[in-house]
Parts: C-alpha cells; sequence; structure tokens
C-alpha cells in the first residue's frame, strides 16, 4: 500500500474497519481493536495517523511494530492472523499498516483480570462483546442448519417487535415470563436462524428483525 492509498484510506475516517493510532502506546489495548475486527468484517489499524487522519508519521515505526507484535503474539488467543506494511515517509518516521481478516478462529479474546473478554466493531468504537454475541460468533462459523419451534414465546417476541423495533434479553425475560437463561437462547437461535439481527451495546445488546434481502 503506497502513500497516496494510505492518505485516501485516512481520509475516510476512523469506522467499522478503520482505526488510527499515532503511536503504539498500551498495545496491550490496541489488541482489543485487532480483536475486534477478526470477531466483526475485519478492517486496518493504521500506526502514524493522528486522530484527524493527518498521515504525519512515526518516529522510529519499527519499535512500535516491535511492540504491537510482541501484544499480538503473547495477548490473543486463539493466534491471531495479520498483514503488515511499513512505508516510509523519511529517514525518520514511517507508518505501519495492520490489515486484519474477518477470522475464521473467531471468537479471538485476551485474558483481563483472569477472564476471557472479546470485542466486537459497532461503527468507530470497539466494545466487549456480550455472552449471547460470544456463542453468536462461535455458532456462526459452523455454518450449522438452526431449526426452531415457533412457539408461545417467539410469538411474544414477534408481537413485541411489531411494537417497537428492538429488544433486550432482560425486556423478553420479562415479557415472556420467561428465565434469562431461555430468553438468551431463544434469542441466540433466532439470530442464527437469520430471524433476527443482534445490534452490540455497551450495556444491553438489542435484537431486531433482520431486514429483508
Amino acid at each position: 500500500m503506497g502513500l497516496p492509498e494510505i492518505i485516501k484510506l485516512a481520509s475516510e475516517g476512523e469506522g467499522l474497519k478503520l482505526e488510527f493510532k499515532k503511536k503504539a502506546a498500551h498495545p496491550e489495548k490496541i489488541v482489543r481493536e485487532l480483536i475486534a475486527f477478526a470477531n466483526t468484517e475485519g478492517g486496518y489499524l493504521l500506526i502514524g495517523v493522528d486522530d484527524d487522519g493527518t498521515v504525519s508519521g512515526q518516529r522510529f515505526i519499527e519499535e512500535e511494530i516491535y511492540v504491537m507484535d510482541k501484544a499480538i503474539a503473547e495477548l490473543v488467543h486463539p493466534p491471531l492472523q495479520v498483514q503488515k506494511e511499513i512505508l516510509h515517509l523519511n529517514h525518520k518516521k514511517g507508518i505501519a499498516v495492520y490489515r486484519i481478516e474477518k477470522s475464521p478462529h473467531r471468537p479471538h479474546f485476551l485474558f483481563e483480570n483472569n477472564r476471557k473478554k472479546a470485542y466486537v466493531r459497532v461503527a468507530d468504537r470497539s466494545i466487549q462483546a456480550s455472552k449471547e454475541m460470544w456463542e453468536i460468533l462461535k455458532r456462526q462459523k459452523r455454518d450449522e442448519n438452526i431449526i426452531f419451534h415457533y412457539g408461545k414465546k417467539e410469538r411474544i417476541l414477534m408481537q413485541a417487535l411489531e411494537e417497537n423495533s428492538s429488544i433486550t434479553v432482560r425486556e423478553f425475560m420479562r415479557i415472556a415470563k420467561i428465565p434469562i437463561f431461555i430468553a438468551s437462547k431463544t434469542l441466540i437461535k433466532l439470530v442464527l436462524a437469520n430471524v433476527l439481527q443482534v445490534i452490540p451495546m455497551e450495556n444491553e445488546d438489542l435484537f431486531v428483525m433482520k431486514a429483508a434481502g
């Protein structure tokens, strides 16, 4: 990738598939972005680009790459494949481009406070995956045929979604008067069956009807 391509990419601003970092400070946090890309739709991490998209470069870019590569190798599970390019702007400054594909081995995660934490990309942010999102990521890659019984709780759910555009696990639990694990399991199954779509959120994920087409 040459400088014109990087400038064009940076001009688009951070988004679902693009993240900027001026330098690799706190690499243990930056790997969350790479995990989120791998767990969602893939993307690019540009090191040496300012938050506003200015391609300014970073001094001693090889050192930035060293700490990032070390963090990726040591912190991400299962191992994450990345494609990496270096572009030197001059003899002092350079840019690192990390390209991450949507991973067939998702969900990728890291350990924080002795807990497994996966991340997904939502717009220009990487957020922690809920247990429902984790299960959906794990099962989506199996390409399995999902069969579900359209019973009372499913009818209650569809009626609720006619009245409101979205629903959470706790809302479904309450209106259907079912245990939360059954509400969770039902919503997961309907996402996997392409009836519903999940929208990851910081607090509670939203479940909506899958758009036609």
